[in-house]
This record gives structure tokens, C-alpha cells and sequence, in this order.
């Protein structure tokens, strides 16, 4: 990924951060992680760590929302609808996300590109000694339970506490 894309991905993920903090709204908190999650995705993807990008994206920007959105809904005091204008900053906001989106979908390999940095590297070790070297006749499971395995380990307990963290935040029903 060139320089100056990196540079431009550094400086949303320092005002995703900042606006994270910064908002009231937690709704608006959420929203604004969510973006953060992709943008990290893509930081993963553009350095060729398709595996921790696409994890990213599940969980950073997909399944932390999906729980985070349906715990405020379900704990969050009601209150009567108002019509609510978007600002002119989330606006310009969205505009500056969607065009670096856009930008950097340049940036990556096409699709089933056999000189990707994926393809010269790894994989090809990967594909050769696999089986060799773990006694996986799958080589996803290969990957994920014998060379990433502390890796994989990881990432699931932290969608397991996650999913724990959510569970214990929603209100209990009487039997």
C-alpha cells in the first residue's frame, strides 16, 4: 500500500478514535467503532494479513456492533421519536469514509492474482509443507489450528467474552 494511503488511513483511524471518545451519543459511539473496525480491516488487508483483516471485519465492524446495538436497544430507556437533520460534519464525514473506501479498493490485488504478496510468500510454503508439517489434510484448519493457533485462540475468547459481556448486560424476565 503507497505512503500516502497509509498516511490518509493513520489520520481517520486518529479521528475515529477521537470521535469515539469525544461523542454523547452511545449509539453514535458504536457507529463510529464500526468505522473504525473497517478502517482497521482494510490497514490488515492492505498489509496482506487477509486472515486478521477479515476477522477484523466480522468482529471489529460486524459482530461488536451487531451486540453493541442490540444491547442499547434493549436497555436503553424509550423515549418519544423526534425528527432528528444529520449534520453538515457527519456529512463530509460519511464522504471522506466512502472516498477513502473507494481509494483503497484500488490499492488492493485483483482478484485471484497469482503475483498478490499472499500468493508469493505464504501460501505457497503453506501449501507445500502443510500437511507435512501439521497432519491436517485441510489446509484452512492447518492454518488456523496448528500454524495460527495461539492466534485463533485468542480471537475466540474474545468473542466469547464478548458475547458473555452482552448476555449479562440485558435485562432478565420474570418467569
Amino acid at each position: 500500500m503507497s505512503e500516502v494511503l497509509n498516511a490518509l488511513f493513520l489520520a481517520l483511524l486518529v479521528i475515529l478514535a477521537g470521535a469515539a471518545v469525544r461523542v454523547r451519543d452511545l449509539v453514535g459511539a458504536v457507529l463510529i467503532l464500526s468505522a473504525y473496525g473497517l478502517t482497521m480491516s482494510l490497514v490488515w488487508a492492505g498489509m496482506g494479513a487477509v486472515d486478521v483483516a477479515f476477522t477484523e471485519a466480522v468482529v471489529g465492524a460486524g459482530a461488536s456492533t451487531v451486540f453493541f446495538l442490540a444491547t442499547l436497544l434493549r436497555t436503553l430507556p424509550r423515549e418519544q421519536p423526534r425528527e432528528r437533520r444529520a449534520r453538515p460534519a457527519t456529512l463530509v464525514g460519511v464522504l471522506l469514509l466512502g472516498g477513502l473506501l473507494l481509494l483503497a479498493i484500488h490499492e488492493f490485488p485483483a482478484w485471484s492474482d497469482p503475483a498478490s504478496p499472499a500468493s508469493l510468500h505464504v501460501s505457497p510454503r503453506y501449501l507445500r509443507d502443510g500437511y507435512r508439517e501439521t497432519g491436517a489434510p485441510n489446509i484452512v484448519t492447518a492454518v488456523l489450528a496448528d500454524y495460527r493457533a495461539y492466534d485463533t485462540l485468542i480471537e475466540t475468547v474474545v468473542i466469547f467474552t464478548a458475547g458473555v459481556a452482552c448476555w449479562l448486560l440485558l435485562p432478565r424476565r420474570d418467569p
